[in-house]
């Protein structure tokens, strides 16, 4: 028998476990009673829960923590609503969806920022993406040889002209300085291809806190009339009551930011778009000077006349963080976020209660390895481009048992480039002009002021880094008066990836993008003489080189052992040093034969250029025309780089003279890891024997017997002593 009382007990805890039951639906559910009220049309809405962010709430505090309108609806009235993030969310589009995204960039700056939003944008995507890229030529450049090296699959980028767009928008006077570029986004319903019918429209300065899958799913919010969603402005600009006699342009309510934007095209081409936003534009520049902040004036200009056009987004799809920002009542936790929005000039510098968060989420994808996102989208099959295809079969062909296989590997490696990484300023065209080429790793950036100061002219360098070491290049020159000052120094970044440091491949990163007719092919760790820019012209000019006659000029090479040292400033000084023994000549003691063909002793007493022959091992710094050949990407790490380069040179008949007044000197550093393996391991100076070899029947097959004479250079054994 069952005690008394036990009934009563045993139907208490049923109605407790009912309970704890319906609690744990209702989270599952996303439920909360302080998520529900009542819309104006008896709609159950949001009142800006975490879960779902969409519209307004006042907890107990007071405190407005969440909305899509950040205080009434702007649209009310008007037969518009927003959505509630508790309506059934709208299922994401398949996963093998092709979804469109256009971007205006220009400039050297922009093109950098526009390489963070596309790295958040990877990290989170699950479909295919296409880039449709509104560039003048410098991004064009850039971005171009970006994503053909980055190779990302299932990734398209297209290309359109903004100098062709100009026309159309010239005539609005803007005072924003996005310039001209900032009104581009209006004209992109006739620009972009007539079979798109819809495209997501962001600035470069968004970052993605999700996938952007979830957004281009909003356009199944759309009515038959909605063709345009936006988010509402997140500062009082368009209310005009931020200064006195401040008179914004007419918008509804707070107005809306135009940083991301949803777009129907076929729609937006059927109501007369472009007629649409000219007639507003033309009749509010009767009695407003210009647009302040450029396209975003006109979009809510017209949205003030024709609302029912307008969809509006939740606002955490563009959480902008400009000074006097009212972002933080759109969000309650970092989960509520989609897309940050840099929206002030100050960029990540702008101050906000939230600052250092949102600074550091940015700042984890500006140094994100771009590398770790060329994954494939499984389930999801795409065409690579050909040169990837070659690539894929040509590393399927390598054997991992091989025991130079790390070189080979290395040399089939395909980098991802950034072309004039900073602000660049192109040397006027003249006819004698030189430019040092050369390339350097992070570890060698405290060479390029002196350098600087030694070199007047053009430069163009390869830098070797990760994408956080960009940054930290970046910052570098920026902090540096000397470096800031040169804008006729192009700096190309060459991402890190593989083992072994891409000598020859970086060399020729860094030769391509050199825009005078000669280039002085050097290394980082050598100062020229503070003259040699204006000789190496002049005496290219009294030479009479070019046409039919090739010469490689060669550059003299000392070297001193002291890291304080007073420069000569002449060839009498440098040998007075070199006679006292503060100098030598370029690793006399260690590998005499890469410099001896020089012949120095005759250099002390020459006057005019003299010409030297070619000889084994031979490896002297040139001055030679830009489409010389380019170095053998083959030689990856220590040794023979240079070399092969020459015997190129020579092979093609290139005279070798020596300068008679020229001289570059080599600074004393901290050998690199690459010659340090070089020097300890057998096997990696078998593998340099291994790729001499192949280099040589590779030059037999290209010259036949004139490769010959180049075989006994061959056979000759790498000192271990070497230090280059």
């Amino acid at each position: 028998m069952l005690p008394r009382g036990r009934p009563r007990a045993l139907g208490a805890a049923a109605l407790l476990l009912l309970l704890l039951l319906l609690l744990i639906g209702f989270f599952l559910l996303g439920w909360d009673p302080e998520c529900e009220r009542l819309e104006p049309d008896g709609r159950a809405g949001d009142l800006g829960c975490s879960h779902c962010p969409l519209t307004p709430r006042v907890p107990s505090d007071g405190r407005l923590r969440g909305a899509s309108a950040l205080h009434e609806d702007p649209l009310a009235g008007h037969g518009v609503h927003n959505h509630s993030a508790c309506d059934p969310q709208p299922p994401l589009p398949p996963k093998c969806e092709l979804l469109h995204v256009a971007i205006v960039c220009a400039g050297y700056n922009s093109s950098r920022e526009v390489i963070t939003l596309v790295k958040s944008m990877l990290f989170y995507r699950r479909n295919p993406l296409h880039l449709h890229l509104v560039t003048d030529a410098v991004a064009r450049n850039i971005l171009e040889t970006l994503f053909r090296t980055w190779m990302v699959p299932a990734l398209g980028v297209s290309f359109y002209d903004a100098d062709q767009l100009k026309p159309q928008i010239s005539w609005i006077p803007n005072k924003h300085y996005s310039g001209l570029y900032g009104l581009m986004k209006l004209v992109l319903p006739g620009v972009l291809p007539p079979g798109m019918t819809r495209v997501i429209v962001l600035d470069t300065d968004v970052t993605f806190a999700s996938d952007i899958a979830e957004l281009w799913a909003l356009f199944a919010h759309f009515s038959d009339k909605q063709v345009i969603g936006l988010v509402e402005n997140q500062s009082d600009w368009y209310l005009g009551n931020l200064w006195k006699n401040h008179r914004p342009w007419p918008a509804l309510g707070r107005g809306f930011n135009t940083g991301v934007i949803l777009l129907l095209l076929d729609q937006l081409r059927q109501v007369g778009w472009e007629q649409m936003w000219k007639l507003t534009a033309r009749r509010e520049l009767l009695t407003l000077t210009a647009t302040s902040l450029a396209d975003q004036d006109i979009f809510n200009a017209v949205i003030k006349e024709r609302p029912e056009l307008l969809q509006p987004l939740p606002c955490v799809w563009n959480l902008q963080l400009s000074d006097h920002t009212l972002a933080e009542r759109c969000y309650s936790e970092a989960a509520d976020l989609k897309v940050i929005h840099w929206n002030s000039p100050k960029k990540v510098r702008v101050k906000n209660k939230h600052a250092e968060f949102f600074r550091n989420f940015y700042l984890t994808f500006l140094g994100y390895d771009g590398n770790l996102l060329r994954r494939e989208l499984f389930g999801c099959p795409s065409q690579p481009p050909p040169e990837a295809e070659q690539l894929q079969r040509a590393l399927a062909q390598l054997d991992e048992e091989d025991a130079c296989f790390e070189f080979r590997q290395q040399r089939l490696t395909v980098h991802r480039v950034h072309i004039t990484f900073l602000p660049h300023k192109p040397p006027p065209p003249r006819p004698h002009d030189v430019t040092l080429v050369a390339q350097l790793s992070m570890d060698r950036l405290q060479m390029l002021e002196a350098l600087c100061r030694h070199w007047p002219g053009p430069m163009s360098l390869a830098l070797y880094l990760t994408d956080t070491e960009a940054q930290q290049f970046l910052r570098f020159v920026e902090a540096s008066p000397v470096l800031s000052a040169r804008q006729d120094v192009a700096y190309h970044v060459v991402y890190r990836e593989g083992p072994l440091y891409p000598v020859n491949q970086l060399r020729n990163v860094a030769l391509a993008q050199a825009l005078t007719p000669y280039v002085f092919l050097s290394d980082i760790d050598f100062l020229p003489a503070y003259s040699l820019y204006d000789y190496l012209r002049a005496s290219i000019e009294q030479l009479e080189l070019g046409g039919r006659r090739k010469a490689a000029l060669v550059v003299p090479a000392f070297e001193t052992l002291r890291y304080r040292f007073s420069f000569p400033s002449s060839k009498a000084e440098l040998l007075a040093l070199l006679d006292a023994g503060s100098l030598y000549t370029f690793r006399y003691h260690e590998w005499p034969q890469g410099h001896a063909p020089t012949d120095y002793a005759r250099w002390r007493e020459a006057q005019e250029p003299y010409r030297v022959q070619w000889a084994a091992d031979y490896e002297p710094y040139v001055v030679v025309p830009r489409d010389c050949p380019r170095y053998d990407p083959r030689f990856v790490g220590f040794g023979w780089n240079k070399v092969a380069h020459i015997v190129e040179l020579d092979v093609q008949d290139f005279e070798l003279l020596v300068l008679p007044e020229a001289f570059t000197i080599h600074l004393p550093h901290a050998p690199s890891l690459d010659i340090s393996r070089f020097r300890s391991s057998s096997a990696y100076r078998d593998c340099l024997q291994a790729l001499k070899e192949e280099f040589h029947q590779d030059l037999s097959r290209r010259y036949g017997a004139a490769a010959l004479k180049y075989l006994t250079a061959l056979q000759q054994p790498h000192s271990p002593a070497a230090t280059r």
